[in-house]
């Protein structure tokens, strides 16, 4: 895998993402359109990576 700045950069968001997926599924309420968005956002930065 190439280790570039773009590519750092997309782990970080990865990361984020991953973090705020958790965060919201552990809420007492969570929102689940929420956790939709954040899912689809996280599949996009891994085909983004996959593609580098």
């Amino acid at each position: 895998m190439m280790h570039n700045p773009h590519f750092s950069s997309l782990e970080t968001k990865h990361s984020v993402l991953d973090r705020r997926i958790s965060d919201e599924s552990h809420r007492p309420m969570p929102d689940q359109l929420l956790i939709a968005e954040l899912k689809r956002q996280k599949l996009r930065v891994k085909e983004e990576m996959s593609r580098l």
